[in-house]
């Protein structure tokens, strides 16, 4: 047994139009927010910064002195590595 719906009057088709219309323009406005260059710089920024906290804090927020450690050390160590280089390289 098919169940009959009745005939739907103009005027609902009309509202029902008017506010799938409403609900599609709402959509593509998010879409076109979330594409925005804008949106997606602000979006991996904090993806970036989130990451760097992970690495650089413990669990409990203080900073990892090992890394850091190593870090300066590497840094120290291009900075020797340069100097001498430039030492050996423009003897006169």
């Amino acid at each position: 047994m098919a169940d009959k719906q009745k005939p739907r009057s103009e005027n609902e088709i009309e509202a029902d139009l008017s506010a799938t219309r409403d609900r599609l323009a709402q959509t593509v406005d998010e879409l076109a927010f979330r594409a925005s260059p804008a949106e997606i710089k602000r979006r991996q920024l904090e993806k970036l910064r989130a990451k760097g906290n992970e690495v650089a804090f413990d669990d409990d927020g203080d900073p990892r002195l090992d890394l850091l450690a190593v870090v300066l050390a590497g840094v120290s160590g291009v900075a020797l590595l340069l100097g001498t280089a430039r030492r050996l390289l423009h003897k006169r």
